[in-house]
C-alpha cells in the first residue's frame, strides 16, 4: 500500500493562506465596525504572565489562585517556553517539568506519562477543567494550547477519579477582541512539513472569535513510517451583558499515523538492532485517529464577589486500522513472529459541570468558597481481530510477505461508565501570612461491561469520598512554605472469583514544600518532598486466571523546579527529581520491584539568551540538556532501560517587526537511547538528530 502523498511547502502554504483569507477579513471588518467605541475586556483565569512565570493557575483548585498560595507544587509551561522549545506536542515539554516520566505511548499514538511514578492516563488529562483523555485520543498538539498546567499531588477532591501523582490541565487559546493573524511554517528533517494559522478578533461590539488550523506531515524515526495530521479549532466568546459571558470552543483533529512499536530487546540486550529498524510491514495502512470536541461554558457574575459557571463538554473519538505487531521471538533469537491486528475503538464522552464561587469574610477570616456538581457518561466500544502468525528476520528483514487476514476475534466489548459528584472547597485567608485550603468531593460511579467474546455482562455501583487539606505560610512577599495531604481513588476493572466488583484503588499522599516567586513575577521556584501510597492494586489471585485487589505501590521523592528571567538577557528553566517508586506488595511481582519506565533520577535545563544585533534586530539563542536515569523495562523489573543524556539547540532572529525565523536542532549529538518500553518486544528508540526551521509571520 503506498504511503500517503506528501504536501509540498507550496501546498502547505496554500492551505493555510486559504484559511487565512477566510478568517483574517473577519477581524479586519470587525475592527472597522468597532473603531469608535472601546471594546469590553475579557478576563481569562491565569492569563497574566511574564516569561516563564505564571503567577496564577486554575488547574489545582478550579479557582484563579496565586500559585504561591496553593499548598502543592504547580508547574506551568506557558506561551514563551512553548515558543522557545518550538514545541509541536505535549511530549516536547515534559522533560522540563520535574518528576514526569515517559510511559508506553501505544506505538506513538497517544500521550502517557507518569507523574511522581503514577500514570496520568484517563482523568490525569484535563482540557479547560473537563475530562480530556477518556476513551482513545491522539497525542495533544500545541496549535491550540495557551499553556500546560502540571498541578502535582492528588486531584480527587476537585476532579474525582485520578492518580495521586498529579494532573495535566491543558488550557486552550481564547478569543480576544484585539485583531491578530499569525501564520507559521516549519520544514525539517525526516520530511517534516507543518503549517499553522491563528486568527482572533472582534465580530461586532460583543462577540470575539478565534480560529486555529494546523496541517502537518513527515516521518517518525524511519522513512518507512510516515504520518500526517490535520486540526481545525473554532472558538467564540459572546459578552451577553455586563455580567454574563458565553463561550464555545471546538476542536477537530485527524491523525493518520503508524502504530510504531519500536524495536525489541534480544537476550536482554538493547542496541543489537539499529534504531531505525522497522519490524512491522511498511505497506500497512496507517492507523486513523480522530477526536472531535465541543465545549460550552456560561459564566455569570451574580454579585460583586459571587460568580456562577455552567459548562458542558462532548467528545467523540475513534481509533481504527489494521497493523502488524510482534507476538514472540523464536528460540533462534532472530525470527520474530508477528500478527496482523485489526482494531476499531470508538468512544463518546459527555460531561456537565456547575460551579458557584463566592468571596466573603467571617470575622477576620477571608473565604473563597467553591461548591459544585458534576455528571459524566463515557461509552467505549472495543473490536479487535488478530491473524495467524507470520515471521520476519529481525537482522535481515524482507518486507512484503503475504499477510494473513485478521479473522480471530480476541476482544469485543461495550463499556459504559457514569459518574455523579458533588464537591466543596474553601480557601481561607486566616491572615496575610497564613492560608488554609480544605476540600471534599463525593463520587457515585457505575460501570457496565458487556464482553461479547466471553458472553458475560458485569456491572458495579460504588462510591468514594476524596478529602484534601493544606496550609501555606507566607513569611514575606516572595516566598511560601506549605504542607498538604489528600486522598484519591480510581476504579478497578473486572470482577473477582465470586463475580463481585473490585474495590477501587485508594491513594494517600503527603507533601511539603517551599516556593519562591519574585514580586515582579520574573522568577519562580518550587522544592517539594512527597510520600504517596496506593492500595487495592489488582494482582494475581491464588486461583489461576483471577485477580484480587490486594497489591500496594509506594512512591517517595524530592523534586525542584527553577524558572524565569535571570536578567534582561537570560531566562532559564531547570528541574531535578528523585523518585523512588516501587511495588511493596504483589502476588507475582517481587516486593521492591521498580515501577516500569520511572527513573529514580531525572533532570533538565533550558537556557535562553536574548539580545540585539548591531542593526537593531532582536535575536535569541539557547540550549537544552536532559538527563533520564536508568529504568525498569517491564513490570517485573527483569531488564533495564539505560540512562541517557540528550542535548538540543534553539535560536531565533526577528527579521522584521512581523517576521521571525527560528532554527532548532534536536538530539544534537545524534545519540541512540530508549524512551520507554512495554515489554521485550516493544521498546521505543530515539530518532536521529533533526533540524527544524520555523518561519512565523504576523499578518
Amino acid at each position: 500500500m503506498p504511503m500517503p502523498s506528501r504536501l509540498t511547502p507550496a501546498a502547505t502554504a496554500a492551505r493555510l493562506l486559504a484559511l487565512g483569507l477566510f478568517c483574517a477579513p473577519l477581524g479586519t471588518l470587525a475592527a472597522d465596525d468597532t473603531a469608535e467605541a472601546p471594546l469590553p475586556q475579557v478576563t481569562v483565569a491565569g492569563e497574566r504572565a511574564t516569561g516563564y512565570v505564571q503567577p496564577n493557575s486554575s488547574g489545582a483548585t478550579r479557582t484563579d489562585t496565586p500559585i504561591r498560595e496553593v499548598p502543592q507544587a504547580v508547574r506551568v509551561i506557558g506561551t514563551q517556553q512553548l515558543e522557545d522549545l518550538g514545541a509541536l506536542r505535549l511530549a516536547d515539554t515534559v522533560d522540563y517539568v520535574s518528576g514526569v516520566a515517559r510511559l508506553n505511548d501505544f506505538g506513538g499514538t497517544w500521550d502517557n506519562y507518569a507523574i511522581r511514578g503514577f500514570s496520568s492516563t484517563d482523568m490525569g488529562f484535563l482540557v479547560n477543567g473537563f475530562p480530556g483523555a477518556r476513551g482513545y485520543n491522539p497525542t495533544r498538539d500545541t496549535a491550540t494550547v495557551e499553556r500546560f498546567e502540571f498541578p502535582k499531588g492528588p486531584a480527587g477532591a476537585v476532579y474525582g477519579s485520578s492518580e495521586p501523582g498529579g494532573t495535566i490541565n491543558i488550557v486552550t487559546k481564547k478569543p480576544k477582541f484585539g485583531t491578530r493573524n499569525v501564520a507559521e511554517f516549519s520544514v525539517g528533517s525526516r520530511g517534516l512539513r507543518r503549517g499553522t494559522f491563528d486568527s482572533t478578533g472582534a465580530l461586532g461590539s460583543s462577540v470575539a472569535y478565534r480560529f486555529n488550523a494546523m496541517v502537518e506531515e513527515g516521518d517518525s524515526r524511519s522513512d518507512l513510517l510516515g504520518n500526517n495530521r490535520t486540526l481545525l479549532a473554532p472558538a467564540l466568546t459572546w459578552l451577553v451583558d455586563s455580567r454574563t459571558t458565553l463561550n464555545y470552543e471546538g476542536e477537530f483533529l485527524r491523525v493518520d499515523t503508524p502504530l510504531d512499536r519500536g524495536v525489541i530487546n534480544v537476550r536482554g540486550v538493547l542496541g543489537t538492532l539499529p534504531r531505525e529498524r522497522v519490524l512491522n510491514e511498511p505497506g500497512d495502512n496507517n492507523m486513523t485517529l480522530t477526536s472531535d470536541t465541543h465545549q460550552v461554558t456560561l459564566e455569570r457574575t451574580l454579585a460583586d464577589n459571587w460568580r456562577m459557571k455552567l459548562g458542558a463538554s462532548y467528545k467523540e473519538s475513534t481509533f481504527d486500522g489494521n497493523y502488524t505487531e510482534a507476538t514472540s521471538l523464536a528460540a533462534d533469537n532472530r525470527t520474530l513472529n508477528r500478527q496482523a491486528t485489526w482494531r476499531q475503538l470508538p468512544s463518546r464522552d459527555v460531561a456537565v459541570q456547575a460551579e458557584l464561587e463566592g468571596k466573603f469574610t467571617t470575622g477576620t477570616v477571608g473565604h473563597t468558597l467553591l461548591v459544585g456538581a458534576e455528571a459524566s457518561r463515557l461509552w467505549m466500544n472495543t473490536e479487535i481481530l488478530r491473524s495467524a502468525n507470520y515471521p520476519i528476520d529481525i537482522y535481515n528483514p524482507v518486507y512484503g510477505a503475504p499477510r494473513p487476514d485478521a479473522t480471530t476475534r480476541t476482544s469485543s466489548s461495550d463499556e459504559r461508565q457514569r459518574v455523579k459528584a458533588v464537591f466543596v472547597q474553601d480557601q481561607l485567608s486566616l491572615s496575610p501570612q497564613w492560608k488554609l485550603l480544605a476540600g471534599l468531593r463525593h463520587d457515585d460511579y457505575s460501570q457496565e461491561l458487556d464482553n461479547r467474546v466471553a458472553k458475560t455482562r458485569t456491572s458495579r455501583d460504588q462510591s468514594a469520598l476524596s478529602p484534601r487539606a493544606g496550609i501555606t505560610y507566607l513569611p514575606n512577599e516572595w516566598s511560601s512554605l506549605y504542607v498538604s495531604a489528600g486522598k484519591s481513588f480510581r476504579g478497578n476493572n473486572g470482577t473477582d472469583i465470586a463475580g463481585n466488583a473490585f474495590d477501587p484503588q485508594r491513594s494517600t499522599a503527603y507533601e511539603a514544600g517551599w516556593k519562591l516567586q519574585t514580586r515582579d513575577d520574573r522568577l519562580g521556584a518550587n522544592v517539594a518532598i512527597y510520600d504517596i501510597a496506593k492500595t487495592n492494586v489488582l494482582t494475581a489471585s491464588d486461583v489461576p486466571g483471577y485477580s484480587v485487589a490486594a497489591g500496594k505501590i509506594k512512591s517517595t521523592g524530592v523534586e525542584a523546579d527553577v524558572y524565569g528571567q535571570l536578567d534582561r538577557h537570560w531566562r532559564v528553566s531547570a528541574n531535578l527529581a528523585y523518585d523512588d517508586a516501587r511495588v511493596t506488595k504483589d502476588k507475582t511481582l517481587p516486593s521492591g520491584a521498580r515501577l516500569a519506565n520511572v527513573p529514580e533520577w531525572s533532570a533538565g535545563v533550558l537556557a535562553m539568551r536574548e539580545d540585539t544585533l548591531a542593526n537593531g534586530k532582536r535575536y535569541g539563542i539557547g540550549a537544552g540538556i536532559n538527563y533520564v536515569g536508568d529504568r525498569a523495562g517491564n513490570n517485573a523489573d527483569t531488564y533495564t532501560l539505560p540512562a541517557y543524556t540528550t542535548a538540543r539547540l534553539t535560536s531565533w532572529w526577528q527579521l522584521t517587526k512581523a517576521v521571525r525565523l527560528a532554527v532548532d536542532v534536536h538530539n544534537l549529538f545524534d545519540k541512540t537511547y530508549y524512551t520507554s518500553s512495554w515489554n521485550n518486544l516493544y521498546v521505543m528508540p530515539s530518532a536521529e538528530r533533526s533540524v527544524v526551521a520555523r518561519l512565523k509571520v504576523d499578518l
